[in-house]
Parts: C-alpha cells; sequence; structure tokens
C-alpha cells in the first residue's frame, strides 16, 4: 500500500525521497527490517496468550532426552510467521502484481489448513489432527490455482527476443518491445516478446531450458501446448504436496524447520531478483519473468518473519510453529520455487527437507518389507525423521540444529552455483 502512496506523492507533488519505493531492494530492505520487528517485539505477546489460553504442546512418548520439558509449551506459534509475513508484504509490495497475489493467496491457504489441524489437535483434543485425505486435497487445490495462474494469466510471461519467439512458434502476449540489455559496457538493443511458455530452467545442462510441452513429444507442437495442462498442473501439485510435507516432518526440534526455510527462502530471494532482472537474466543466460522482481520483497518478508520466530523457537524453544506455521512455509517455499521457474532445484536447494522426507519414506518401507519376509520389522534409522535419529545417538538438539544448518547453507551455495555451471 505505501508504494502506492509515495508513487503519488512522486507524480503529484514531485515529494523527495518518494522515488525510492520504486526500487525492489529498497521496499525488500523496510520489509525485512519490519518483519523482523513485528515478529520479535509481538511474538512475545501472541506467546503469551497462547499460553495464557492453555494452547500447548502435546507431547508423544518416543524416549527423547528432554522430551517431557516440552510439554505444555504454547504451540500454534506459526501465527508469528504468517502475521510477519502479510503485514509487511501488504505495506511495501505492489498487491497489483500477479506473483504477490500469488504468494498471498498460497500464505492464506495453506495457514486455514495448518489452523484447521491445530485447532483439531489442541481443542477436539484428537492428537491426528486434521485428517491426511483433506490436507492433500487442500494441497491438491493450491496447487491447481498455481497451475492454471501460470498456464493461463496473460501477466505471467517469459519474455525473450522477437526473433527466437517467433522461429520457436510460441503464443505472443505482447511484441515491439524495445529493451536494452547490457553488461561490461556493451549495449543491445532488440525487439522482446512476452510468450506464454511453460518453460522452465533445467540446472546444469548447457542448453539450460526444459518446456514441459516438450514431454509430449508423441503430439504435435500446437497440441502439446493445448494439453500440457496434463502434465503440468500434476507436477505442481505433486511439489506443493511433497515441499509442504516435508517441512511439516522437518520441523520436530526447536529451530530446524525455521532455520532451514529462511536458508532456502533467502536463496529463492536471490534468485527471483536475476530472474527479474533483464540484465542479469541475459548475463546468466536464465529465463526472464517480467514482474518477478517483486517476489523478493515478498521474500524479504519470509524471511524476516522466520528469523524473527527463531527469537522464540530456537533451543529451549518458548514457542512451537505447529502445522500451522510447518505447512505454510512449506507451501510458500513450493510456490515460490515454481513461480521462479527454479522448481527442478528443489531436491538441492531443499535437500534438508527431502532428507528428512525420504528417511521416512525409507524407515516405513524397510520396515513393512522386513516384516513380511521375516516376520519381524526392522529399521534402517533409530527413529525417524532423520533429526530424530541423531537425537538417539546421544546428539544435542542444537548441535543437529546447527549441522543441518551448515549443511542447508552448503546446498543453498550449490544452488546458486548451479546458475553458471553449464
Amino acid at each position: 500500500m505505501l508504494y502506492y502512496l509515495f508513487d503519488w506523492l512522486e507524480n503529484t507533488y514531485n515529494t523527495p525521497g518518494a522515488s525510492l519505493f520504486g526500487f525492489i531492494t529498497f521496499r525488500a530492505a523496510l520489509a525485512i527490517i519490519t518483519s523482523l520487528i513485528l515478529s520479535i517485539v509481538f511474538g512475545g505477546r501472541v506467546i503469551e496468550f497462547l499460553r495464557s489460553a492453555q494452547i500447548g504442546e502435546t507431547v508423544r512418548e518416543l524416549g527423547l532426552k528432554g522430551q517431557n520439558e516440552k510439554a505444555g509449551t504454547p504451540t500454534m506459534g506459526g501465527v508469528i510467521i504468517i502475521m510477519s509475513i502479510m503485514i509487511p508484504c501488504l505495506l511495501f509490495a505492489r498487491l497489483d502484481n500477479i506473483y504477490i497475489i500469488l504468494l498471498l493467496i498460497s500464505t492464506t491457504w495453506m495457514a486455514i489448513i495448518g489452523f484447521t489441524d491445530d485447532y483439531i489437535k489442541v481443542f477436539k483434543k484428537n492428537k491426528e489432527g486434521l485428517a491426511g485425505k483433506f490436507k492433500v486435497l487442500g494441497q491438491v487445490g493450491l496447487g491447481i490455482i498455481i497451475g492454471a495462474t501460470m498456464l493461463y494469466s496473460q501477466d505471467i510471461v517469459v519474455s525473450m527476443e522477437a526473433e527466437e519467439a517467433e522461429a520457436g512458434g510460441y503464443e505472443v502476449v505482447t511484441n515491439n518491445i524495445d529493451m536494452v540489455r547490457s553488461f561490461s559496457g556493451m549495449t543491445d538493443t532488440f525487439e522482446a516478446a512476452h510468450i506464454k511458455t511453460t518453460m522452465t530452467n533445467f540446472p546444469i545442462i548447457k542448453d539450460n531450458e526444459l518446456d514441459y510441452a516438450d514431454l509430449l513429444f508423441w503430439m504435435d507442437a500446437e497440441t502439446a501446448d493445448r494439453w500440457v495442462w496434463i502434465i503440468f498442473i500434476p507436477i505442481v501439485i505433486f511439489i506443493v504436496t511433497a515441499v509442504s510435507n516435508a517441512a511439516n516432518l522437518t520441523d520436530g526440534i526447536d529451530g530446524l524447520a525455521a532455520g532451514v526455510s529462511a536458508i532456502i527462502v533467502a536463496t529463492l530471494g536471490v534468485l527471483a531478483y536475476v530472474s527479474g532482472n533483464t540484465l542479469i537474466a541475459d548475463y546468466l543466460n536464465i529465463l526472464y519473468l517480467p514482474e518477478s522482481g517483486e517476489m523478493v520483497v515478498f521474500s524479504a518478508c519470509f524471511l524476516g518473519a522466520c528469523i524473527g520466530f527463531m527469537w522464540y523457537n530456537a533451543f529451549p524453544a518458548k514457542v512451537f510453529m505447529g502445522d500451522t506455521g510447518s505447512l505454510t512455509i512449506g507451501g510458500i517455499i513450493a510456490a515460490l520455487a515454481i513461480l521462479i521457474r527454479k522448481e527442478l532445484l528443489i531436491p538441492i536447494l531443499c535437500g534438508i527437507f527431502v532428507i528428512e522426507n525420504l528417511s521416512v519414506i525409507i524407515q516405513v518401507l524397510w520396515f513393512k518389507y522386513t516384516k513380511r519376509r521375516y516376520g519381524e520389522g526392522r529399521r534402517v534409522f533409530l527413529m525417524s525423521p532423520l533429526h530424530h535419529h541423531y537425537q538417539k545417538q546421544g546428539m544435542h538438539e542444537s548441535k543437529i540444529v546447527t549441522r543441518f544448518l551448515i549443511v542447508g547453507i552448503m546446498l543453498a551455495v550449490l544452488t546458486v552455483v548451479t546458475l553458471k555451471i553449464r
């Protein structure tokens, strides 16, 4: 909202300094500061309210050291994260931007699912929470919204040279746009076209673009473009479901999910910035996505919210995010990666989430297999998800979180490096 206020002040009264709000980096800086202040200052009050309302965590007996001490710790603290994302975003982002609209919808959508799950656990005293089928149904719904909007909205486009667009037979939304790209003192003016496509960046390989329509190789180009939704939307649904559930599984010890998410979203913010900058996108040979740079502001809100939440969630935690937070942050990360067309980097960037998720899958499958074969179930890990395996080995929570965060930083650096590895 403030963007429009200062834009009006600049255009109407030529107010000094108002033009600063036109810069994404300036608004992102204000967003992360505001988000941090909100989460730290008002987070304490939210925790006190949760404690007074006796909204405490019910701990299952898992035989973990220090586990019983966590009983009664306020949960549903994800509302702190959500509040600290939404308010700065509404203040500093351009609310007519399709990417921001989708991210706000994603945040609200997943927050409702997570809140409902926590509400049933806490107030209905049902430890199972919201039935799994309803969670999945909600995640599928969000995947359909994101996928369909990317396919059919005329505001979500990829920009390329008009000649290349014409040669590729792409659906052109707008054309005859004069653009300038320059690097190292060189300038090149060319005609560009904004096109509708399901292309995404494919890491490491030289021709680093994959068009999902090409997967329908048995169809001609026009038919494949018309039926690409058959592949694209299920892929989006799978990513949203997998990442949100993986974030939920990772939220098992103090500070882990929030810390890993902060690293991931900081990286996605960088990727959003380079994807929305014609100069840098051209230099890195990645897809240039007009107007996508606005997601940097949202990423800044998310980053500040996660860091501020860790103020209270670091060991020993004064509050847990609950499914209200974990499902929401997972859904947001998935949406961000998909919207900046870097979803194929998720196995690298979200490696901690992937490993945590895989540890549960491996444990369950191996247990069922050995029980069927030998009559007695056997385990690969002492306990899953993986962080509980290290807890069973006697490693302290703080050490586990620190080491996981170090690995997360390494994966984030590797993700950025893939932009130049061909």
